[in-house]
């Protein structure tokens, strides 16, 4: 017998036992999950090995990993929210307005509280997105949880076939794995992140596997159930209540009613071209000329060229392909600084086209 892979052994579990002891899950959990641990270091002391050891050491992992309790704290400040939506997005007032309720409720629940009133629980909205591509449903998203001081992670359910993506897939199972909301709140680690489900009508269309997710988000996205969220993996409730949800959507073809009746649903309309000059000269081209190191004073786009930069062959309702085309023209305006040309770069109706191909869409 081989005593200093027994004592490894032993230490291993013994550091399993400390870790789960010292993690903040509920004590129901830390008992269930304790007897598994015992388990195995009754095994280790009698010096086998036992084939469980993986299983138990990624189960207490992944319960350890979790951050029961953990709650970033707030900003409601009205006044930072507006400033920091504004300085991301032009326009979209009935979201940024909506958002301002929202921190407004909860400001004045807080004052409520302050006061020695008793408040109720103040639900966050669970909000749907809906809108075609481009137009900046993530975005905003990420700029809501910006605002709020909040952790933000982002689901993507396109083309999911699987129920257990959500769900997790329980310990007995082969490839045993939590689901994406546990791993969103590890990934994380606070109990009430800004978590996007992108994509949501873009699920298995089989119907029974389909009809499955629809449940499954019903119950991750509705406030009377998600506070014991069970993950088939943890298989232990978790409360979902605090975390901020929302969803997006192309079309509301493949969702069903019950879950539609418990999303607020907000419209993101398609840009016009004087929306899009305005992101285009106050947002996208800031932010390009800074991922790129250019400074105004080398590259320079006359009033005229806006227009055909902004309007690409075809329909385009969100703004990623004028985003494409100004970037192009800014990494071959910089290939020719690079290469010795006169500063500033000046870009006209003429010369546009050396500068962004004609089948890349602004130009036909």
């Amino acid at each position: 017998m081989d005593v200093s892979n027994d004592n490894s052994l032993i230490s291993e579990v013994v550091e399993l036992r400390n870790k789960l002891t010292n993690s903040m899950a509920p004590v129901e959990l830390k008992e269930s999950t304790m007897r598994s641990v015992s388990r195995l270091e009754r095994i280790a002391k009698w010096g086998n090995y036992s084939s469980e050891f993986e299983s138990v050491d990624k189960y207490v992992d992944w319960v350890t990993r979790i951050p029961w309790g953990v709650l970033s704290k707030d900003n409601l400040d009205i006044t930072n929210a507006r400033q920091i939506m504004d300085s991301t997005h032009f326009g979209m007032d009935m979201v940024k307005e909506m958002i301002l309720d929202y921190l407004a409720a909860m400001q004045l629940k807080g004052m409520m509280k302050g006061s020695g009133v008793i408040a109720t629980k103040t639900e966050s909205p669970t909000l749907l997105f809906l809108g075609l591509q481009g137009i900046g449903k993530t975005s905003i998203a990420q700029s809501i949880a910006q605002a709020m001081g909040r952790k933000f992670a982002r689901i993507s359910l396109g083309a999911v076939g699987d129920v257990r993506t959500l769900r997790g897939i329980p310990r007995h199972e082969m490839d045993s794995e939590p689901g994406q909301i546990v791993k969103a709140l590890a990934r994380t680690g606070t109990m009430n992140p800004v978590i996007l489900i992108d994509e949501i009508e873009k699920s298995s269309q089989n119907v029974g596997i389909h009809n499955d997710i629809m449940a499954a988000l019903l119950e991750i996205l509705d406030p009377e159930q998600n506070s014991s969220f069970v993950d088939h993996y943890i298989d232990h409730p978790i409360d979902l209540s605090n975390v901020f949800f929302i969803c997006t959507a192309n079309n509301l073809g493949g969702l069903s009613a019950a879950l539609l009746d418990r999303l607020e649903v907000i419209r993101f309309t398609s840009y016009s071209d004087q929306d899009k000059e305005v992101i285009a000269k106050s947002y996208i081209l800031p932010k390009v000329f800074a991922n790129m190191g250019i400074s105004s004073d080398q590259i320079q786009i006359s009033q005229e060229v806006w227009p055909m930069l902004i309007r690409p062959v075809g329909f385009d309702a969100g703004i990623r392909q004028l985003e494409r085309n100004i970037s192009t023209l800014a990494r071959s305006a910089a290939r020719e600084i690079i290469s010795g040309k006169p500063i500033p770069i000046i870009v006209t109706p003429e010369n546009l086209k050396h500068y962004v191909l004609p089948d890349q869409g602004p130009i036909s």
